[in-house]
């Protein structure tokens, strides 16, 4: 039944089907919890599939990592350029555009904690040294191409690792249920926290991948 499903989707769209699939189970198990077969399970495909797809689970994890830093720059690019084409000049309201295209992202399932499991892998030899390189791209980007000075980029780096390690922690699953937790979640999601509520309460119905 997966083979005859397989052939009969294209395969740069059964692709990004395994890679949206990966990222999710990549985001929630890290690396070394994650299986090829977890994730073939995810994409509702046979895990050879997978495997003479991408051939190694490194490959697949490398490949997430690029689809998932791929589409943060893009969004951010997208987001600087309209920003210049009005205003021409970086100020605080970009920075408000770009850390709201941020969380957005997480209507994506998967992208943003995908990242911040390769962004902890500093010691792998190949996914640690293409970390670092999407990581500096970033910086890049908001230094360069949205004008902030290293401090603010500084800042809005750090808080969007803090929007990552909520996600992580699954910490929205519990507001409501604690006043600290439901504080913190309400200083840093803000106009944003119904959208990451409805994300996280649309994940907690689909059953767990085993």
């Amino acid at each position: 039944m997966y083979e005859k499903q397989s052939e009969r989707i294209p395969a740069a769209e059964r692709r990004e089907q395994i890679l949206a699939a990966a990222s999710l189970v990549f985001g929630e198990r890290g690396y070394f919890g994650a299986t090829t077969d977890q994730i073939a399970k995810a994409a509702g495909i046979s895990q050879p599939y997978v495997v003479r797809m991408f051939g190694t689970k490194e490959t697949l994890f490398v490949e997430v990592l690029a689809r998932a830093s791929g589409k943060l720059l893009d969004t951010f690019a997208a987001v600087i350029a309209e920003w210049k084409s009005v205003s021409g000049s970086p100020d605080r309201e970009l920075g408000r555009r770009l850390g709201s295209a941020y969380v957005n992202l997480v209507e994506d399932r998967g992208i943003l904690l995908s990242l911040m499991q390769a962004f902890s892998m500093g010691h792998d030899a190949v996914i640690g040294e293409r970390a670092r390189t999407d990581f500096l791209k970033i910086y890049r980007m908001l230094r360069d191409d949205a004008g902030f000075t290293p401090e603010e980029v500084r800042t809005f780096l750090a808080e969007g690792m803090l929007l990552n390690t909520l996600l992580g922690l699954r910490l929205p699953e519990q507001y409501g249920t604690d006043e600290a937790t439901t504080e913190l979640l309400e200083c840093t999601f803000q106009t944003k926290l119904q959208l990451v509520l409805d994300v996280v309460g649309e994940d907690a119905k689909e059953p767990a991948t085993a």
